[in-house]
């Protein structure tokens, strides 16, 4: 592990001596400035991580003013190095003014070995502690959602989304996988009042039943077995922005109530703690589920369903508009051809053709992820049909399935139908239900109705 590395601005070269030893013994690395102007000049060439500042200079000098202006100066550079501040007498209004142009602790000269070291730590832990929470902050912020879009369809889609965006209401998007809906919450949280705050996604379908309320509501240190340290849920994080919830209708029944109590009071409470908390955010939700199928099976709870839909907004899939195609496939292929530097790249007519004849069963996602592959592959600057590999149209092939069918009651024609594409599909269940036109849910019910679900 690096030392860290103390700047020691001091005056009096024995005291400097005095300071070396002992950091040296402590195992920080020290470098000397005899004055703030020398000082100024070292780090605009070095970096340190910590500076341990004299406030006074010159002879006879005790106002600190020579300090106060270093100090003023570093704060001018945007630079998050601490500085603790030392002196030989106690002088509060010194410290004060110290403090106000950003030094972080302040010590008495001479000076207690220890105590020296327990404030440059104390220093070292802030400022780690800053980065780090920095760090997470951007992890958080989302990039800016990608869309393309040019048919009638989606134009009719965004204007009523732009005229909603301002308002606070619960929205939830509707759709098949893969038609972007998350890109169209962040889209949404961009245009609304919240922009400058977070906005934070969670796709309830990767939560485990059992770390439900941890990862919503955060927990306390010992709240349970595991909770070696506290940890903040997404409710608090998204406090004065929006919270994404992507695959809602997967959140189990037991812990539905939960939500919908913060949903209903706008008051939780973090796992191990009776300190009840108030949201402040919007909710926006999406899901590929069909929720008239799972409120009529018992699997999701009308209550929540209603608090959640205050306006509800069915994303069309991408073979209900083709218009957008040609454009999302450029889009893709540019953005590909710019991260693996082959920017030239463009999509020929015979290409265009393919993809306006494919029905898109994986919707955006599989049109990006197709013309990824294809910008990996391609040696010319050209992308022919032949090098998007794009897999025969499926719905001709379950069509010919259907011509062959015998005349027979339509739940044995839904079963060789089901055991058709699940042959298609090599088992995948996702896949089976985006060839069927169906979602996963209502898949795995017609699965467990011809026992089929093994």
């Amino acid at each position: 592990m690096a030392k860290s590395l103390v700047l020691v601005v001091e005056d009096n070269r024995e005291i400097r001596l005095s300071a070396r030893f002992v950091l040296e013994d402590f195992g920080f690395v020290v470098a000397e400035a005899e004055t703030p102007a020398l000082a100024m000049k070292w780090l605009a060439q070095q970096k340190a991580d910590l500076i341990l500042l004299d406030m006074n200079f010159g002879l006879d000098t005790t106002s600190g003013e020579e300090g106060l202006q270093f100090l003023a100066w570093l704060q001018q550079q945007s630079n998050d190095i601490p500085v603790v501040a030392m002196t030989a007498w106690s002088n509060t209004e010194l410290v004060v003014k110290a403090m106000q142009l950003g030094a972080g602790d302040f010590i008495e000269k001479p000076w207690n070995n220890q105590r020296l070291h327990q404030v440059l730590q104390q220093q070292l832990q802030l400022q780690a502690l800053n980065r780090k929470n920095r760090a997470l902050s951007q992890r958080l912020e989302n990039p800016k959602p990608e869309l393309v879009w040019q048919s009638d369809t989606m134009n009719r889609l965004m204007q009523q989304l732009a005229a909603v965006s301002s308002t606070d209401a619960n929205i939830l998007l509707t759709g098949e996988n893969g038609t972007g809906k998350s890109q169209l919450a962040h889209w949404l949280h961009l245009h609304s009042a919240r922009a400058s705050q977070a906005f934070i996604s969670v796709n309830m379908g990767a939560i485990p039943e059992s770390l439900f309320e941890s990862e919503m509501f955060g927990h306390k240190k010992g709240a349970f077995t595991d909770a070696k340290e506290q940890r903040i849920g997404r409710f608090e994080l998204a406090k004065g922005g929006s919270l994404f919830l992507d695959e809602i209708a997967t959140i189990p029944v037991a812990q539905q109530a939960k939500l919908l109590r913060v949903l209903e009071s706008g008051e939780f409470e973090m796992l191990g703690s009776s300190q009840t908390q108030r949201t402040d955010l919007r909710i926006i939700s999406a899901t590929n589920g069909d929720f008239p199928q799972l409120i009529a099976d018992g699997l999701f709870r009308q209550d929540l369903y209603y608090r959640l839909n205050t306006l509800e907004f069915r994303i069309p899939a991408l073979r209900e508009r083709p218009e957008d195609i040609a454009a999302l496939a450029a889009f893709f292929v540019f953005k590909h051809g710019e991260r693996y530097r082959k920017p030239e790249l463009k999509l020929s007519n015979s290409a265009l053709k393919a993809m306006q004849a494919y029905h898109w069963p994986g919707n955006i996602r599989e049109l990006s992820h197709m013309m990824e592959r294809a910008v990996l592959l391609t040696q010319s600057g050209d992308l022919t049909a032949e090098q998007l590999a794009l897999p025969v149209s499926s719905p001709q092939k379950l069509n010919s399935v259907v011509d062959h069918f015998p005349m027979m009651t339509l739940e044995d024609a839904e079963l060789q139908l089901i055991r058709q594409a699940l042959a298609e599909c090599e088992g995948n269940k996702q896949k089976t239900a985006d060839l069927l036109g169906i979602t996963k849910s209502s898949l795995y019910r017609r699965l467990e109705k011809y026992d089929l679900a093994n």
